[in-house]
């Protein structure tokens, strides 16, 4: 094990935050309005007493970015603990599918699958991530069959007070930076570096948002409206629900 350098954590960040931006703009560029709008509950819209087109632009697009903006993110923590791991433990990015780390420790064969935050899959994904986990043991016991394995879902945020699930362990939020690095501090120690130039990046995001917001406002209310200016909620819930 060696001792974690917290330079070597924030030149990392300053180097590679950019991709995160980048790719939350990119993902705004291939946005198309009919993939949002097929994805989204009108009838909803309707019962919230939705009237203008910005409304329902900004809803659905919003929304969008949110779930988008977590996948993103998500991935680009992992690396970054892929990173540290490294670091510390000489641990790399593992060759077994669905498994995102692996390292050794005190004798320990970790398996890792990173995830986001603690409530990121229903029970068949969870029961998905234990098989890949079996098999992933399967495969490195070929050649090593005393090799001590353990499997850990890692979440970047989050807590979960019982993190022993049986099959394999939960490590959440401070106790998963900790387990990664062997630094108590780090989920504290990494806060500031992610902010390197967040107002400048976030100002081009915003630019290619407002851009956005007008180019599909203009087109829903050239599709989706009638003459008069009201929001067509028959040809609305047609393109979204009708048959093909």
């Amino acid at each position: 094990m060696k001792k974690l350098k917290l330079q070597d954590v924030t030149q990392y960040v300053e180097d590679n935050i950019n991709i995160f931006h980048e790719k939350r703009i990119k993902s705004l560029d291939k946005l198309k309005l009919s993939q949002v709008l097929k994805r989204k509950n009108p009838y909803l819209f309707k019962a919230k007493y939705t009237l203008t087109s910005e409304q329902i632009v900004k809803g659905i697009v919003d929304a969008h970015i949110s779930s988008n903006e977590e996948t993103i993110f998500g991935d680009w923590l992992e690396g970054l603990a892929i990173f540290i791991n490294q670091k510390v433990y000489n641990g790399r990015k593992s060759g077994i599918p669905n498994i995102d780390l692996e390292f050794d420790k005190n004798s320990i064969r970790y398996i890792v699958s990173i995830k986001s935050g603690p409530n990121w899959g229903n029970s068949s994904q969870i029961s998905k991530m234990i098989s890949d986990f079996k098999t992933a043991k399967k495969t490195l016991r070929t050649s090593n069959a005393r090799l001590n394995i353990i499997s850990v879902n890692g979440c970047c945020y989050g807590k979960d007070n019982n993190p022993d699930k049986g099959d394999y362990y939960k490590y959440c939020g401070q106790e998963f930076w900790c387990f990664i690095s062997g630094n108590e501090n780090l989920y504290f120690d990494i806060i500031e570096p992610l902010g390197h130039k967040a107002h400048e990046h976030d100002a081009k995001f915003q630019k290619s948002y407002s851009q956005m917001i007008n180019k599909f406002t203009k087109q829903f209310a050239n599709e989706f409206c009638s003459s008069e200016g009201d929001i067509d909620w028959e040809k609305l819930v047609q393109f979204n629900s009708g048959k093909n």
